[in-house]
């Protein structure tokens, strides 16, 4: 072999290693980028069931499996507590979402119904989503919310106004509990925001109304022409 064939040969061999490194670089660089664009997306619903099952961050409870006959047995004391609700809306949602009472009381263990307004006041119709809180933060843990509107995503159509209902009771633990001894007062606070699906919900209902045209649009002249017949 001569030299410069071996030269040759040198160089192919380090071509076909630097495409080789350069593929895999790339290959390890996207597979990096999906790795974190899924957990980016799976983080927040994996924090929110989080902070719904334990009370963190001043998520009420919505765990099911918490609602047993012992805790929904109000707690014989003439101590009550005030839950006080305020509401709302983000600036891309045009809606008037209120409380129908400022507040309630009750004692631990005892369960309690009270009522949201919402109100579509743009010109379509319009998905939206509830978060929630509740202050003071370590209330959260005894919070419990048997059902809410919260719960999924709601949609009101343009001009639409319903009552949304909230089911919810205090742990009794509460009150046996040394640290909410001094708590007399709980604000749960509600935020609705337009659904991030919201968009294609309205292509899906846009498409269904135009194919609904169409049906209609060929219908007609083939009743007129059974009639002329």
């Amino acid at each position: 072999m001569s030299l410069a064939e071996y030269q040759r040969l040198r160089d192919q061999y380090r071509g076909a290693n630097d495409r080789y490194q350069r593929q895999t670089t790339i290959y390890y660089s996207l597979s990096l980028m999906m790795v974190f664009l899924a957990f980016s997306y799976a983080s927040v619903p994996i924090y929110r069931a989080i902070c719904q099952r334990t009370g963190w961050g001043g998520t009420p409870i919505t765990d099911s499996t918490r609602f047993t006959r012992d805790k929904l047995s109000p707690v014989s004391t003439d101590r009550k507590l005030r839950v006080s609700f305020t509401a709302e809306t983000s600036g891309a949602l045009p809606w008037k979402f209120v409380p129908q009472q400022r507040e309630v009381w009750v004692v631990p263990g005892e369960t309690a119904l009270a009522f949201y307004r919402a109100k579509n006041t743009g010109d379509r119709d319009i998905t939206g989503m509830a978060t929630y809180s509740v202050t003071p933060d370590h209330v959260a843990p005894y919070f419990n919310k048997i059902q809410c509107f919260c719960f999924e995503e709601q949609r009101l159509s343009k001009g639409e106004e319903v009552d949304m209902p909230l089911f919810f009771f205090i742990d009794p633990e509460f009150s046996r509990d040394p640290a909410m001894r001094n708590i007399d007062d709980v604000v749960l606070h509600y935020t609705f925001f337009r659904a991030k699906h919201d968009q294609q919900h309205e292509q899906l209902f846009g498409n269904q109304s135009k194919a609904s045209e169409e049906i209609s649009t060929t219908t007609v002249p083939a009743n007129s022409a059974s009639t002329q017949a």
